[in-house]
Order: C-alpha cells, then structure tokens, then sequence
C-alpha cells in the first residue's frame, strides 16, 4: 500500500517542485500616478462616447478629478444610469461615482424575477 500511495503522489510533488519561483511574486503594481489615461483625456473620450450615444439626449453632466468620474443628472430610463457608468469605466476611468438619479413613472420597485422550475 505504501508503494502505491508514493506512486500516486510522486508526479505531483515533482509538478509542485518544477514550478517557477516567479510564479509565487506578487504581480507589480503601477503607481496611481501614472493612470493609463490623465484627466483630460479621459473628459475627451467621454464627451466623444456621450455625443454618439443615445444616453447624450438625457443632458448628464459629468466630472473628471484623478481618474474619478462623477455624473450627475436625471433620466427616467434606468439602464441609462448603467450605460454611463460603463461609458466612464471603458473610457478608462479608475473610480465612477454615479449620483445619477431615477425619475418619472415606475411601476413599484424593482424585484427580482423568479423562474419557476
């Protein structure tokens, strides 16, 4: 039995010792000073995204301080305050603050919706 259990475990301790030692380092982190993109052109990218996008007609506003992008505004749509959250991170913004608000007609609150099997 001993000989059998020392088969079994014998090729993944040899795997384990044969890993590369650069795999146990932490990965490397850029500074917060060297964003990918600076402030204005992170504010450029977004004016652009916003003038082509169905969420411009809504009239947010927005700022950008440090690679934070603030929105404010309103809409009566909900997926528009979605939309701009993820028009800021793909414009490369490293935080999003979204002080957008809800509007108009809704019929409740939102629930989640349940399938039944």
């Amino acid at each position: 039995m001993p000989r059998i259990l020392a088969f079994l475990l014998l090729p993944a301790l040899a795997g384990m010792l044969s890993l590369p030692a650069v795999a146990a380092a932490p990965p490397k982190v850029a500074p917060a000073a060297n964003h990918a993109v600076n402030d204005a052109q992170l504010e450029a990218t977004i004016h652009t995204k916003l003038a082509k996008s169905k969420i411009g007609k809504d009239g947010f506003r927005f700022h950008v301080q440090h690679g934070v992008v603030t929105w404010e505004g309103t809409t009566s749509v909900l997926q528009h305050k979605g939309a701009a959250t993820r028009m800021a991170r793909t414009s490369g913004a490293a935080q999003v603050v979204n002080n957008i608000k809800i509007t108009g007609k809704s019929s409740g609150p939102l629930r989640k919706a349940y399938v039944q099997p």
